[in-house]
């Protein structure tokens, strides 16, 4: 298959070296030509340090390669990818199979990753999610990692679970998009949280709380907006959040760990010297969860933290606080 990916970060280099592992033919785009040309002379992205592309896999800064595709891969950060897919849309052919494999909510308008493309690019083109716990660095060397291909039209889904799909790289199909994408998104933003109490040293109890209930915030989003509930026990779901919660990999996390150790939140971002989602993903998350009417107290609380100047301690304070309730929605009576 002929694939294009747009995005050379790290997580989309390292889905054009697993497409090129797989046979199929790839080429990466990037918007800098000085950097495509480095990348080519020394088969290297600095932001996928230690791994070498291989040679089979193509590079350039022209958006027009795109046109011989048969697949089209979007990988760029969540905050550009309007602006990567406006790039892409006039060399896209109609019926194209589109793939979102970037992780957010846009600001403003409230939409998914796939609802940008499919915006932007139009041309009756099937879009699906390809979404999980994967960090980049584990995929490029071929450490084993499982993900989800998400699409309405499950022929679709099985056309991206053929293409990505591999032995090191398992991929199950979801017909839940809504879902997927939302769990990818908030995820970044409980990860951020959780970094937050490594830095102030609250200790595990502390962060399974935080995790645990999270998701309970997660599932409820997803319901509200037309996703599973089912989804987020899933690989996309609680997958996702642990591995971006837990690992050393996450950017999110890395982040919060500097503001939990007394960091201002714009320093901690430029510390971690690559795109931080959690940060962006924390307005948006807000923003969704304020128009459907959806009570979200602890990514309320990283917003705060973000954006209003807040405490860690009396965040933290605040939730611990907070009245008492069931943990789940039961009907006491019919028990």
């Amino acid at each position: 298959m002929n694939i294009f990916v747009y995005g050379s970060g790290a997580w989309g280099t390292a889905l054009a070296m697993l497409l090129c592992d797989n046979g199929h033919a790839v080429t990466l785009w990037t918007h800098d030509p000085e950097k495509a040309a480095a990348m080519v002379r020394t088969r290297k992205n600095p932001a996928l340090a230690g791994s070498r592309l291989p040679k089979e896999l193509a590079v350039t800064a022209d958006p027009a390669g795109a046109e011989s595709a048969e697949l089209v891969l979007f990988a760029s950060p969540s905050n550009i990818l309007r602006r990567t897919a406006h790039t892409a849309a006039p060399y896209i052919n109609p019926g194209t199979v589109l793939v979102s494999a970037a992780k957010g909510i846009e600001q403003g308008t409230n939409l998914r990753m796939s609802q940008i493309i499919r915006q932007e690019v139009g041309k009756d083109c099937p879009v699906a999610a390809l979404s999980g716990p994967s960090h980049a660095e584990e995929v490029s060397r071929r450490m084993a990692t499982g993900c989800v291909a998400a699409c309405a039209d499950r022929a679709v889904a099985e056309r991206v679970q053929a293409a990505f799909m591999n032995d090191m790289f398992r991929v199950y199909v979801n017909q839940d998009v809504v879902g997927v994408e939302l769990c990818g998104a908030v995820k970044n933003v409980i990860a951020l949280g959780c970094g937050v109490i490594d830095g102030l040293g609250l200790g595990d109890n502390a962060k399974a709380l935080f995790m645990t209930r999270a998701m309970a915030e997660i599932a409820r989003l997803c319901q509200a907006a037309g996703g599973q509930r089912s989804t987020c026990s899933g690989l996309a779901g609680m997958g996702d959040l642990i591995v971006t919660c837990l690992s050393p990999h996450s950017r999110n996390r890395q982040a919060g760990l500097l503001i939990g150790r007394g960091a201002p939140v714009a320093l901690a971002l430029r510390e971690v010297g690559a795109v931080v989602e959690g940060y962006y993903a924390a307005a948006s998350v807000k923003e969704l969860g304020e128009k459907l009417g959806v009570e979200l107290p602890i990514c309320r609380s990283v917003y705060g933290l973000l954006y209003e100047d807040q405490e860690p301690e009396e965040a933290g304070r605040r939730l611990m606080q907070r009245d008492r309730r069931s943990e789940f929605d039961y009907n006491w009576d019919k028990m």
